[in-house]
């Protein structure tokens, strides 16, 4: 016993050496930087700049210069990763392999069959390497499950796992997840794994305070899972995040009254023919992954009363079946039959039969779904559109455009109507006739084609109202035939404007579902949620109630001192009214028109960071101005007046960034505006007095670039316009110490002169843009 223990005691001491730094002899990105095990992503980032600047072979004419720079350079890859740096600081590998490196493992295994231990004994499935690979396709990161996961909750929910090393329940739950997660994937679930040990940012970001952890998502919203870590409660649980009325029971009474609500819906309307007593699960999901374009309804074909839809359209009750109603309900016009519905089988057969054989259209994404624009002359894509009212009156107009529709079906065609009444300005702009008598009252027939994304098209109309006539379809039939060989035939050209959703629910009704969710997740989180997850939700409680009653007692002393204010001295009244002067003039040189009469400015911190740049809607942009303490009130004022007449757009926002707090957030950037060759030297003993008040940079965060406007220099009376072309020549000037501008308040305000043109540019997109990698941390 005593060398067995003896044994067992020299392996424990070893194998913290074994899975510890690198060798002597191996690459240590901690050495090549100079800096410890325990520094901070701040004294990487320093100590990295300091030694690139000192080795870079532009600089640095040593001969191996740029043997050393490529080490700085792939030792700060190591270092600044999170994960590559715990798996080096693990097992002194930083390869995606997340293990241990191919030496160290070889001698592991010298080591381990020295002593002929039970090889199962070594096979613990905790550690990286021995996790089970079922997993790896799963596996989320932080920016992957915000760009493509959360979107894709919206069309299918989501079973997310989060898991970590050294779990001893993970592995017990590790049989029934893997069943699971196999079985409904193939239904058209997601599936997804956050190993919480490498991805931190994003276990903390779910709320997942322990593992493992299982949870739901649907719709951007998060769901967990309380209950025992079974088959059947896991597909429960699935089943139950998807709303109530994705697909409607029908039987012979109800079946009439469904079918015919596709003129209520503008949707085609599926049926699915089955004998199981519930509707399946592979069903639900696939009416959630097609509700804004279809209607799903099941019938089960073994329940009494529905003998007369099975003998209507002549169902086989022992086989499923499936079948697609559009503008006929007496008649299918698609059908599927299968002895076993596989998700792909129903995928290929709805994606054919989306939409109407004459879709109305009732929304902008609608007309661009249905009327694409051309991307080549070979692609092109015609819509027929039928501008027509509701009621008896014009009935026989449109079964006449729909007969001549399902008639002349084709790809390059696409058929749909339209409510004039309901969408005005669009049928005004494509048939400004309408007045005329001989339309009055009457249907009228354009053929379009849309150009460009911003509402740009080229049309023809029938010169004759549209009466369903055999003279209306020749002439139809006709000029469809001549716009094969002659594409100039459409010799029209409008801008159109944004369809109006017909089908939106009411504010009301939006807030009412909005505030049910909410006090269903409070209710939830009463009885499962601990305290650490109820935080957010009390913050959020009393931050509501502060705002209210904050607004009140503000509203309160601002009526009662509105009596008391006293009128504005002669210079105030005489500086307000120069101000104005200067917006008027800004307002005629440019073409917007604002929508407030000032400039919302907000201050970029790190309470709003996330939210004003990271998380920034794609085609929105930040102007963010950098100022400090004692030129705050100067550049304030001076950029307000200059993109004052920009707060028209929604997709800008202004903010302005204190350089006192966050000058190393902004010259990280500005590292990025220059070329690899400059750069400047750390010795030069003006390097961090640089002056950056009165620059201007336009953050878009969704595509991470940034435009640059430099303040002019005192002295230069005409300058050159804000861009990024001279950035160098000017740092080499502020280098030197020479300050862009004199203390004073009118030289301060100088620096921004020509900001509006410069806006003006940004607008056109004729900018020089910096691309950088992910945005940093705003400490």
């Amino acid at each position: 016993m005593e060398p067995a223990r003896a044994g067992c005691l020299l392996l424990l001491l070893l194998l913290p050496a074994l899975g510890g730094a690198a060798a002597p002899g191996e690459f240590d990105p901690y050495r090549v930087l100079g800096v410890g095990r325990s520094s901070s992503q701040a004294d990487i980032k320093k100590a990295y700049k300091r030694l690139a600047r000192e080795w870079h072979p532009d600089k640095n004419k040593d001969p191996g210069a740029e043997d050393k720079f490529i080490q700085i350079s792939k030792a700060y890859e190591i270092l600044s990763n999170e994960e590559k740096r715990a798996n080096f600081d693990r097992y002194g590998d930083a390869g995606e392999s997340q293990g241990f490196s191919q030496q160290q493992h070889r001698q592991f295994h010298r080591f381990h069959d020295g002593f002929y231990f039970d090889e199962s004994f070594f096979h613990f499935p905790f550690n990286s390497e021995r996790r089970d690979t079922s997993d790896e396709k799963y596996l989320l990161h932080f920016s992957h499950y915000i760009n493509e996961i959360v979107p894709d909750s919206f069309k299918k929910p989501y079973l997310i796992k989060i898991t970590s090393d050294w779990c001893f329940s993970c592995i017990h739950i590790e049989p029934v997840w893997k069943e699971v997660a196999q079985e409904l994937e193939a239904l058209g679930a997601g599936i997804g794994v956050v190993h919480a040990g490498y991805e931190r940012r994003l276990a903390h970001h779910l709320g997942a305070h322990s593992t493992p952890t299982l949870l739901g998502l649907i719709n951007g919203k998060i769901t967990f899972f309380h209950n025992a870590v079974l088959r059947e409660n896991l597909r429960q649980f699935v089943e139950n995040l998807l709303p109530g009325n994705l697909v409607e029971k029908i039987t012979d009474k109800n079946y009439i009254r469904f079918l015919s609500d596709w003129r209520k819906d503008n949707k085609p309307h599926v049926l699915l023919f089955d004998h199981m007593p519930v509707v399946p699960l592979l069903y639900k999901l696939t009416a959630f992954a097609y509700r804004d374009y279809l209607s799903f309804g099941y019938v089960y074909v073994g329940l009494r009363g529905t003998e007369e839809l099975s003998s209507q359209y002549n169902i086989n009750v022992y086989t499923p079946t499936m079948m697609i109603f559009k503008e006929h309900i007496d008649r299918p016009a698609d059908v599927v039959q299968a002895r076993e519905m596989k998700k792909q089988l129903i995928d290929d057969f709805l994606s054919q039969n989306k939409f109407l054989m004459v879709a109305r259209l009732t929304s902008q994404r609608l007309f661009q779904e249905l009327c694409p624009v051309k991307k080549s002359h070979r692609q092109r894509k015609y819509c027929v559109v039928l501008l027509t009212g509701e009621g008896e009156k014009f009935a026989e107009a449109y079964e006449a455009f729909l007969t001549f529709a399902v008639a002349n079906t084709k790809d390059t065609l696409r058929f749909v109507h339209i409510y004039s009444d309901r969408q005005p300005e669009f049928a005004d702009a494509l048939h400004p006739l309408m007045d005329e008598e001989k339309y009055h009252g009457r249907s009228a027939v354009v053929i379009l084609e849309r150009r460009n994304n911003a509402g740009k098209i080229a049309y023809k109309a029938l010169e004759e109202a549209w009466q369903g006539s055999k003279e209306d379809n020749f002439i139809l039939l006709d000029l469809l035939d001549q716009l094969r060989t002659d594409p100039g035939l459409l010799s029209s050209e409008t801008v159109v404007a944004d369809l109006n959703d017909e089908l939106a629910p009411m504010f009301l009704i939006r807030w009412f579902y909005s505030t049910l969710d909410y006090v269903s997740d409070c209710w939830d989180s009463l009885f499962h949620s601990n305290w650490r997850e109820m935080m957010p939700l009390l913050s959020l409680l009393f931050s509501a109630l502060f705002i209210l009653f904050g607004t009140v007692i503000v509203q309160a002393f601002s009526d009662s001192s509105d009596t008391r204010d006293t009128p504005p001295s002669g210079k105030e009244e005489a500086t307000a009214k120069t101000e104005k002067n200067d917006a008027s003039l800004n307002k005629e040189s440019n073409s917007r028109i604002p929508k407030k009469g000032f400039v919302e400015v907000t201050e970029l911190t790190d309470i709003n960071y996330t939210s004003n740049l990271v998380r920034l809607r794609p085609g929105h942009m930040n102007v963010v101005l950098i100022l400090s303490n004692s030129t705050k009130t100067p550049l304030l004022q001076k950029f307000a007046l200059e993109v004052y007449t920009f707060t028209g757009s929604s997709s800008l926002h202004f903010s302005f960034l204190s350089l006192d707090k966050h000058r190393e957030w902004l010259e990280y950037l500005l590292e990025f505006a220059q070329d690899a060759a400059p750069i400047p030297n750390q010795y030069d003993k003006h390097f961090l007095e640089r002056d950056y008040t009165g620059y201007v940079l336009a953050l878009n965060g969704h595509k991470k670039y940034f435009c640059l406007f430099k303040p002019h220099r005192s002295g230069d009376e005409g300058g050159t316009l804000g861009s990024c072309e001279d950035y160098n020549a000017l740092q080499h000037a502020e280098g030197r110490g020479k300050s862009s501008s004199s203390p004073g308040s009118r030289s301060i305000k100088n620096k921004l002169h020509k900001l509006s043109f410069w806006m003006e540019r940004l607008l056109e997109g004729s900018l020089q843009r910096f691309y950088i990698p992910s945005w940093p941390t705003l400490d």
